[in-house]
């Protein structure tokens, strides 16, 4: 170090000036991305304006049935891959090219492709329209599909466009604002408000123009509601990277919605720590515990609206090999409680005659690549174990495992259905969360599925695709406990469904009052719901986060997830991660990752603008 005086000064100077620059580069980047969302939020404004709907006397915008395959055609348009991208956040949409000017064989082959598709949407400027060899192409799919047109351009058009009878959703702007506002406002994102300044033709007078509600999940920014982006990004930008570089978690996705709005959806880190493949907003995780109130308390509840379930009956009741052990007087409440005096859980020996590292008749479940479990496993050693577990202090509260392993069957014996096809025809499939569901590896590629541990004792490999919980995946990766997959959107919407009181996209899925019964504390010795974790009054460090309320309700999960709703503030909140990889640690909880994250979303809230209302959108 330098002990002439002019040099020191010199050093001292030059790093002011650089602290300085630095600071000012930083207010310039913060500046500018606020001047960007800015313009973004008054496009989208403009756009919910001029937008128009014409056409709609079926009611089929917005569309309410996601179960029948679905299609995008664009004719041209400059923002298609924004507009496809909106569309897939809501379903599964596939993406289809047709060139303005193309020959009728080309629409004709176009129209073959189309052919196992139940609805269409086509985008295109308003002259495309006008094209009788696309006009043809239009009226032939609207035979015998739901057809509808995202047109981008002057409403004098309008006239040219008399022959046509499908909905049409008009903007007079061809922009990315524009797209994304329309292609919202197709599946309910978005509310149609907009009416026809003039009259154009006889089919198109003035004062035209449908209107419609906002059904579901609005992709938005936080500053359209008054929450401040800079302390929401900065903040939970700092605790992940923390995370990450302190090997809490190797990745993970952080997803907020507020108030309908999903104002928040960032990955971080990568799969593994060898940063191998960056980790995206629609990879799956395995959820972990997740699935007890994502799949088995969900399909308690359709149950009980459908009174196939009493929840004061005994387990006795349901289950008939139940009803000569001990287990047979504890009602499903106790059991959803957690309270019902069963042990976490029993052990699952497994012996070498039990597994194959290959697949045959005598040994069908699959736990991994190369572990393959015995087909009787389950009726010779789990469910004998499960019947002869202790049963002790009932009303005590002990988290179980077990509780969701009984549940299992009394949903399956109820509805008459496997847990996984019950909850994907009931909720995942008409919701159209497009990854949430057991057995990912049947649906998807490997490389979309974060990894979680190197299993060096059981299944001696590294687990990608295969449930995390080695009881859950000697059932075969289907369990009341453990088994789900998802993406954080898919988790996204099956919770704004619960926020909403059981209701979404137009659909009732489950009564009011059951989602209210089952999700506020139910319990005189614990902070649970049935089958619900919730808001504990008594924590010292504030859980599931010092600024959650009291009315907050969701779960975690082992493998580093969490799914929290906050009724009073309007919020979900979802957390996914692989805390598990390559071995177990404890550091994203120790370090509070999940709370710590939850509580810099309050204090966005708070900080935002509560005085200046939010931007219309």
């Amino acid at each position: 170090m330098t002990k002439d005086p002019r040099k020191l000064k010199l050093l001292q100077f030059s790093f002011l000036c650089l602290v300085t620059l630095i600071g000012f580069a930083c207010i310039t980047v913060h500046e500018s991305e606020k001047r960007g969302r800015h313009a973004w939020l008054q496009e989208h404004r403009a756009a919910a304006v001029s937008t128009v709907l014409l056409n709609n006397t079926s009611g089929l915008v917005p569309f309410k049935d996601l179960e029948q395959k679905m299609a995008s055609v664009n004719l041209g348009t400059a923002h298609a891959h924004h507009f496809d991208s909106l569309l897939n956040k809501y379903t599964l949409v596939t993406s289809f090219t047709a060139p303005v000017m193309a020959s009728d064989s080309a629409y004709d082959s176009l129209n073959d492709a189309l052919k196992f598709f139940g609805t269409v949407m086509v985008q295109g400027k308003a002259e495309s329209f006008a094209n009788p060899s696309v006009q043809a192409f239009i009226t032939d799919l609207q035979k015998t599909k739901n057809v509808v047109l995202s047109v981008y351009g002057a409403l004098s058009h309008l006239q040219k466009l008399d022959g046509l009878d499908v909905p049409l959703v008009w903007s007079q702007k061809e922009t990315a604002a524009t797209a994304d506002f329309a292609a919202q406002l197709i599946f309910g994102g978005e509310a149609a408000t907009g009416s026809l300044p003039q009259t154009y033709s006889p089919k198109y007078v003035k004062g035209s123009g449908y209107k419609t509600a906002v059904t579901r999940l609005k992709y938005s920014l936080p500053e359209a509601l008054g929450v401040s982006a800079h302390i929401l990004q900065d903040s939970i930008d700092t605790i992940m990277a923390e995370a990450i570089a302190r090997h809490a978690t190797p990745g993970g996705v952080v997803l907020v919605v507020k108030d309908g709005n999903v104002i928040f959806n960032k990955a971080y880190g990568t799969h593994t720590y060898d940063q191998d493949r960056a980790t995206r907003i629609d990879d799956i995780f395995d959820l972990a515990s997740i699935t007890k109130v994502s799949a088995t308390t969900l399909s308690m509840m359709e149950l009980y609206d459908q009174h196939k379930v009493n929840l004061n009956a005994p387990l006795g009741d349901y289950i008939p090999s139940v009803s000569h052990s001990n287990k047979a007087g504890l009602t499903v409440k106790n059991i959803l409680l957690h309270q019902a005096g069963l042990p976490a859980g029993v052990g699952m020996p497994t012996k070498p005659e039990d597994l194959s590292k290959l697949f045959s008749d005598d040994f069908p479940v699959q736990a991994a690549d190369s572990t393959f479990v015995r087909k009787d496993y389950f009726k010779d050693v789990v469910w004998p174990r499960m019947l002869s577990a202790k049963v002790s202090d009932p009303g005590k509260y002990v988290y179980s495992d077990l509780t969701m392993y009984f549940l299992k069957e009394v949903v399956e014996r109820q509805a008459q259905m496997p847990l996984n096809q019950l909850v994907q025809t009931s909720f995942y499939a008409p919701l159209g969360m497009q990854t949430a569901g057991f057995l990912p590896l049947h649906r998807f590629s490997k490389d979309r599925i974060v990894p979680t541990e190197n299993d060096i004792n059981f299944r001696k490999t590294l687990l990608q695709g295969y449930v995390h919980d080695g009881g859950a995946a000697k059932l075969g990766g289907v369990s009341g406990h453990a088994g789900l997959f998802s993406t954080a959107n898919d988790l996204a919407i099956l919770y704004q469904m619960l926020l909403n009181g059981g209701s979404y996209g137009g659909i009732t899925y489950l009564r009011p009052e059951t989602v209210k019964l089952f999700t506020t504390k139910q319990s005189a010795v614990s902070r649970r719901g049935l089958g619900f974790d919730g808001y504990d009054a008594e924590s010292k460090l504030g859980y599931p986060s010092k600024k959650a309320s009291p009315q907050t309700y969701g779960h975690t999960g082992y493998t580093g997830t969490c799914v929290w709703v906050d009724p009073a503030q309007g919020l979900v909140y979802v957390f996914l991660s692989n805390r598990v990889y390559p071995k177990v640690t404890d550091k994203l909880s120790t370090m509070r990752i999940r709370p710590r994250i939850q509580d810099a979303i309050y204090l966005a809230i708070e900080k935002g603008n509560p005085t200046k209302p939010p931007v219309k959108s």
